[in-house]
This record gives structure tokens, C-alpha cells and sequence, in this order.
């Protein structure tokens, strides 16, 4: 068998979830799509350029945009919000980098993955780059990296967060990879190859979740790599043909305690994980949000302040306990809105956790690390027996200082399918997300875009807008 030969025979091929999924990957057209995946797809586009452009206002980004630029490259495509130009797996890095920069991008929650972040960005720059690339060719890029990075997630059933690693950047590489590969026309050997080269890249360790800004890192590093792996195979460069399931160094047998092979190609092209998608109302973890979204109820429902709060309970999943609720220690941004403590403090004193509540500033706040000592958390192995689909369930409980004690329990956090933003609260998170770095005008045009941009005959017509003018970004 040559290097480059995926398999030897028919058998081996219909075996293999790798073969399956560069085969899906290679062969999916966007009339297959249903017009319901279609339009989760913009959904997905508008609420991942929302977060690239106010992750480019950041400190962490520009650190990356400015390693980036020293560096520099080809001018294929532009550093979101800014009016810079570098090479596509350069501008991939620093803008994956900037959509994961303040935890507000989509989520799934089986595949605890946040796969706009990682796919837009490589999307972006490829249409920016290859001008040939239309609307449709976008979409189905951008769908294909969708499917295949969620069920690999997904095998996993949240066995690879349980080693140690953060699944949004060891799968996100994949996810990359695929839209990539779609997005570049690859075949099915190919498209295998580009699979084969991003599994040895794929990477990011679960304890930067503790304050380090590596943890933003992780993902354009996702998007970065699994460009470079489409790019390369393309040029015939091998990969590890059986990256996913290879019994000895494959991907699962290093990162995951164990997996489900069948969950990586179950329902391929019948059903669409990316209609699971969710999307942020808070600029936390995902693992806090059914408990902020709690106390809010509860202090709406008893016309309560953080004053009137004498004591708030949760109980959680022992993944969201591990997670979200470790001792608070202000160690950067990062750490607090991956702290459940902060969050419910933040809640509690503000009735927001979105922006305002994480600047430098706030992260040390003494009536914030006050509020903490009234909160206690603590793993329910019962909620943890509804399985990895529900690991957001909990349970609050808040006692007041007149006696009263209120209740809320749920297994979805708001914003899931289950709990479903609505389209205008999704265009006003856009349009606060996007407002630093453009002016409203713009703002407009690439929501009208957006929608319409099935219709497009060239996809990179929409990068150009999201370029702030020369004097707007000295503003900024």
C-alpha cells in the first residue's frame, strides 16, 4: 500500500469513522442542506463575527495580531477589526484567538465544543483569499467543519475534559480541518490526509482554565492548525490515515479515557448536530450559565437584591464542579468567568455577567469576593446519573434575610436548543459585541449580509465589511 492510500479495501473503508467522515466532508453539496441547517448556519456566522470583533479589542488578542504581524506573511486576508492583512493561517490564529477571547462564542453541549470560533474564522479567510468562493461554497464549508468536529466531540461523551483536556481545541482542530478542506475543493484522500495531519496537532490542556490566557490561544491555535493540515494535504501530504480510531497513539487512545466509536458517523447527513447548537447570554463557561440564569429568576421573582441574599446553595454535576467551582482567586479574566463563584457574586451585585462585570478592575472587587462567602456549591451524584447530555442540570436554593427560601432546578443552561435565544436578542448581542470596533452603519450591512449570504456570489465580499475604517480604529 502506498503512503498516500487510505485503505486497502471497501471494508476497511466503511469501517474507518475518519474514511467516513473525509468522505461526508468531500461529498457534501449545499443542496443537501435542509433550509432549516442553512439558516442555523448564518446564525452561527453572524454570532461568531460578533465575538472575533470584540475579542480583536482585547489585550490577549492583540498580543497574537502583534506576533503575527511581526512575523508576517502573504496579505491573503485581514486581522478581524482591524485594518491588517496576513497570511489565511495567520489571520485563522489570531481570529480564532479573538472569538473564543471572552467565552461568549456557541456551544454544544454533548461535544462541549465552541466550533464558530474555530470554523468562521478559517471560513473568512479562505473567501477572502480565494475570491471564487461563493455564498453556498461557504455555507457547506462552514457545515461541514460543523458536522465532523461535533461528532468527534461527541464520541467522547466529555471523556476527553475528564483527562485533562479542553475539547473545544483537540476537536476544534478537526472541525478547522474540515472546512478547510471543503472550502478547498479536496477530495476524499485528501480530505482523510488534512484529518491525519490535524489529529497530531490537536491540543490544549483544561488547567489554563484557571486564569492563564493560553486558554484563547487554544482555539485559534485550533483553527490555525487544521488550516495548515487542509493546506497541506492538498499538496499530497500525508497524515495518520486512521487518526481517530488507531488502537495504539490514535487521537481517542491519547486524549480520551474511552469513546463510542458509533456517535462519530451516527445519522452522518440525517441528522445535523450543528441544529444543537447554542449560543451565550453570559460571557461565562457554559457550566455557569443554568445557575446565573437561576439567581436571576430568583431575585426577579422576590424583588430581591444582593443585599437581601443571606445564603445561595447549588448543587451541580461533578463536571461542573470541577469546572466551574474551584476556590476564586482573581487571576486574570479568564479565571473569573470560569468561576461560578464570581459569576453568581456578579449576578447577584450587578444582575448582568456580560462585559462590565470583567474588567481588570472588577476582578478583585472586595464586595464580589464578600458576596462569595455566602455561596456554597457542591457535586450532586445524582444529577450526575442523567449522563454527559445533562451535565448542566442543578439545583438552587436561596434563603433570604425575611425567612423566604426560593427554588430553581433545570438540566439546560439558556441559550441551548432547549432554552433557545430568541433572533432579536441574538441581533442585539451581535450589534453590542460588534459596536467597539465599528460604527452602526456597518453593523447593519453585515447583518443584511449575513442573511443573505446564501445568495452571494462571492463570500469575500463579506470580510471587507468587517474592516473598521483607518480613523475608527485609531479611535479604538
Amino acid at each position: 500500500m502506498s503512503a498516500s492510500s487510505p485503505s486497502t479495501t471497501a471494508e476497511n473503508r466503511a469501517e474507518s469513522p475518519t474514511r467516513q467522515l473525509a468522505e461526508f466532508v468531500s461529498g457534501l453539496r449545499f443542496d443537501a442542506l435542509p433550509a432549516e441547517v442553512v439558516e442555523k448556519a448564518k446564525t452561527c456566522v453572524l454570532d461568531s463575527i460578533g465575538c472575533c470583533l470584540f475579542g480583536s479589542t482585547l489585550s490577549w488578542t492583540r498580543m497574537v495580531a502583534e506576533m503575527a504581524l511581526e512575523q508576517g506573511g502573504q496579505p491573503q486576508a485581514h486581522i478581524l477589526g482591524t485594518t491588517h492583512r496576513t497570511s489565511t493561517t495567520q489571520a485563522a490564529l489570531v481570529n480564532g484567538t479573538a472569538g473564543h477571547a471572552f467565552e461568549l462564542d456557541d456551544a454544544h453541549t454533548r461535544a462541549s465544543m465552541h466550533v464558530g470560533s474555530v470554523t468562521v474564522p478559517v471560513a473568512l479567510a479562505l473567501s477572502e483569499w480565494m475570491s471564487s468562493l461563493s455564498g453556498r461554497e461557504f455555507i457547506t464549508a462552514l457545515v461541514a467543519g460543523y458536522e465532523a468536529g461535533l461528532r468527534i466531540g461527541i464520541a467522547a461523551d466529555g471523556h476527553i475534559f475528564k483527562r485533562g483536556f479542553h475539547p473545544a481545541a483537540v476537536c476544534g482542530a478537526f472541525a478547522s480541518a474540515a472546512t478547510a478542506s471543503r472550502a478547498l475543493g479536496l477530495n476524499a484522500d485528501q480530505t482523510q490526509n488534512a484529518f491525519g495531519v490535524a489529529g497530531s496537532q490537536a491540543s490544549g490542556l483544561m488547567a489554563a482554565q484557571e486564569g492563564a490566557m493560553v486558554k484563547r490561544l487554544h482555539i485559534g491555535r485550533a483553527a490555525q492548525s487544521g488550516l495548515y493540515s487542509a493546506l497541506l494535504a492538498r499538496r499530497g501530504f500525508t497524515g495518520i490515515l486512521d487518526v481517530l480510531e488507531a488502537p495504539f497513539g490514535g487521537f481517542y487512545n491519547a486524549v480520551s479515557e474511552k469513546w463510542t466509536r458509533a456517535y462519530a458517523t451516527a445519522e452522518l447527513g440525517r441528522t445535523w448536530e450543528i441544529l444543537a447548537v447554542g449560543f451565550k447570554p453570559y460571557a461565562t463557561a457554559g457550566a455557569c450559565h443554568a445557575s446565573l440564569a437561576a439567581l436571576d429568576e430568583i431575585m426577579l421573582e422576590g424583588n430581591l437584591t444582593a443585599e437581601d441574599i443571606v445564603a445561595i446553595n447549588v448543587r451541580c454535576t461533578t463536571y461542573c464542579h470541577q469546572h466551574v467551582a474551584w476556590p476564586y482567586v482573581p487571576r486574570g479574566v479568564a479565571a473569573a468567568q470560569l468561576n461560578l463563584f464570581f459569576g453568581l457574586a456578579a449576578m447577584a451585585t450587578d444582575r448582568a455577567v456580560l462585559i462590565a462585570q470583567f474588567t481588570e478592575a472588577r476582578l478583585g472587587d472586595p464586595q464580589l469576593i464578600a458576596f462569595m462567602s455566602r455561596i456554597r456549591i457542591e457535586a450532586d451524584a445524582t444529577l450526575d446519573a442523567l449522563g454527559h447530555s445533562n451535565r448542566y442540570a442543578m439545583h438552587m436554593t436561596v434563603r433570604a434575610a425575611d425567612g423566604r427560601t426560593f427554588q430553581r432546578q433545570s438540566r439546560d443552561r439558556p441559550g441551548s436548543p432547549e432554552r433557545p435565544l430568541s433572533r432579536p436578542q441574538l441581533v442585539d448581542k451581535f450589534r453590542l459585541l460588534a459596536a467597539p470596533v465599528l460604527p452602526a452603519a456597518s453593523i447593519e450591512r453585515i447583518i443584511a449580509t449575513v442573511s443573505e449570504l446564501d445568495r452571494l456570489e462571492s463570500a469575500g465580499a463579506l470580510p471587507g465589511l468587517l474592516v473598521p475604517k483607518i480613523d475608527q480604529e485609531k479611535k479604538n
